[in-house]
């Protein structure tokens, strides 16, 4: 043996040596192209364990089925709880993959650098313990990456837009995908794709985080298994060509009721059911609670008027709310509108679009009231934010003639010191902004306000804690939230003079009403 230049001991590679027979057959069963990985793990690969220190590794009976699935199918994608072994498992057969397939390349690409390094550190130290007869030779050995003697090698690198582009992969080991930021996630599987498409594989490994991640659209295509004809796939994969292994928390043989108990009340039931019971539940602090958002589920529109979608039909008996939170049309942000019902507070419609001028918006907001009201007559309150852009959509209104807008303009007084002044419209400061978060997290946890918007369902889940206040994640679009946010304003402007509207909107004393995710009691006085 030679020592690195790390101080550790490896073997050197090229180098000649002599085997005897029981040697020898070891070394076959751990080539066996079948049976070789899981020969190899159970005798020769060491883990240290955090307690016990160094143990050779002894299997679960859901970690062999986890290395089956390694090994018999090309595509894998696997949810797993955590502290489940996943990483152990993984380790042993990319070294297994390295020593015994040779000319390979395999990359190991984990959310994090930590992660990358925490899975080549256990790589490095399997392979530091496994005798000579078994192990190749190493010709460079390094803490991001190992290359053997047979031609292999192993590289590990952070998950970005550009992590393996321009390799040939032979093997792809994705950790924690569904914690990659979505857009880096999007960016990076459609860059590493053609890279394993002439005859490479992939392992995707994660416990799962938000329903509607690249992770996620995996998983779920896996588990699609009905051909074109309704026929069953014969073999048993996914649509996308993935196999899908998932292991459950009671499959570890230390956890049982007890335990679970115990970790509840250490985590709280949210994460338990994220963490252990691989529910999809979006990891980061969301205003509407996770659990609540895993079972908000968005249906199709039952009619469209252009670009406006409407999920409900209009009964003149009713009154609706249409509010529109403007924007330049100019392909940034999104000009969004929604329109809601009282008194049973459905979403009724919305639109949404960036490169409708604000004439234009103004337009679909009278095009949505003309709607409305052809229905019969219902009463109508419409509004818009007046914040800086929202100035000219109050100069569009007064050129258009809001009497040529069915419906009353809805706004809010604003009151400075004992002096109450009035302007058109909604001002959004941060201190309104946080108080309608609070009433509208209220109205959509006690099951007050349905929301049917598979669109705005999927920008709450991105609509988390930024600093003191909420905004969408990683620039994440929240044009649909904001409008809905401006309803909620809208009713409690209603609410001081519409008993019914008051009622409803207010708290009866056995309705539960979650902390919000940020202190805010300071913001909102």
């Amino acid at each position: 043996m030679s020592r690195s230049l790390e101080g550790v001991l490896v073997k050197k590679a090229n180098k000649k040596e002599r085997f005897t027979e029981e040697q020898i057959e070891e070394l076959v069963a751990c080539m066996d192209p079948i049976t070789g990985p899981f020969f190899f793990m159970k005798n020769f690969f060491y883990i240290q364990h955090p307690v016990k220190g160094k143990l050779l590794f002894k299997p679960y009976e859901y970690q062999d089925r986890l290395v089956e699935s390694y090994h018999n199918n090309r595509f894998n994608v696997n949810m797993l709880p955590r502290q489940s072994g996943k990483t152990t498992c993984a380790s042993g057969y990319l070294l297994w993959y390295a020593m015994f397939v040779p000319n390979s390349t395999i990359l190991i690409a984990a959310h994090k650098y930590t992660g990358s390094q925490e899975i080549m550190q256990r790589v490095r130290y399997a392979y530091e313990l496994c005798p000579n007869h078994i192990r190749c030779g190493v010709i460079s050995y390094n803490k991001g990456s190992i290359e053997f003697d047979n031609g292999s090698r192993i590289v590990s690198s952070t998950t970005t837009e550009n992590t393996g582009r321009g390799m040939s992969i032979s093997l792809l080991y994705c950790d924690e995908f569904a914690f990659v930021p979505p857009n880096v996630a999007t960016e990076f599987w459609t860059s590493i794709s053609p890279t394993i498409s002439t005859g490479g594989r992939a392992i995707i490994t994660s416990t799962p985080n938000s329903d509607e991640d690249t992770f996620a659209l995996i998983w779920s295509e896996a588990n699609k298994k009905i051909d074109d004809f309704g026929n069953e796939r014969l073999d048993g994969l996914g649509i996308n060509g993935f196999s899908a292994f998932q292991a459950f928390w009671y499959e570890h043989p230390d956890r049982g009721d007890e335990w679970k108990q115990e970790e509840m009340g250490r985590i709280g039931e949210e994460r338990f059911r994220r963490e252990y019971n691989c529910e999809f539940l979006i990891y980061d602090e969301t205003l509407i609670n996770s659990i609540t958002l895993s079972e908000m589920f968005g249906i199709d529109p039952r009619e469209r008027m252009g670009q406006v979608r409407w999920y409900k039909k209009i009964d003149p008996r009713n009154t609706y709310l249409v509010a529109l939170d403007p924007a330049l049309g100019t392909g940034g942000n999104n000009a969004a509108l929604q329109i809601f019902e009282l008194p049973s507070f459905d979403q009724v419609g919305e639109w949404q679009h960036n490169n409708t001028p604000m004439a234009g918006q103004i337009r679909i907001l009278k095009e949505v009231c003309n709607w409305i009201t052809s229905f019969g007559e219902p009463q109508i309150y419409w509004s818009v934010e007046n914040n800086t852009i929202g100035e000219a959509a109050l100069m569009t209104i007064r050129d258009i003639g809001e009497e040529n807008i069915p419906g009353l303009f809805l706004s809010e007084p604003i009151r400075k010191g004992h002096i109450r002044r009035f302007r058109k419209g909604f001002n959004t400061t941060h201190k309104a902004k946080m108080t309608a978060c609070v009433k509208f997290k209220s109205l959509v946890e006690n099951k007050k306000m349905k929301i049917f918007s598979k669109q705005l369902i999927s920008e709450l889940k991105t609509f988390v804690a930024s600093g003191v206040g909420f905004r969408g994640k990683n620039e994440e679009s929240d044009d649909l939230v904001s409008a809905t946010l401006l309803v909620c304003r809208m009713a409690s402007v209603l609410a001081d003079w519409d008993p019914n509207v008051y009622q409803f909107m207010s708290e009866r004393e056995d309705e539960e009403i979650l902390p919000m995710p940020i202190f805010v009691s300071n913001y909102i006085g």
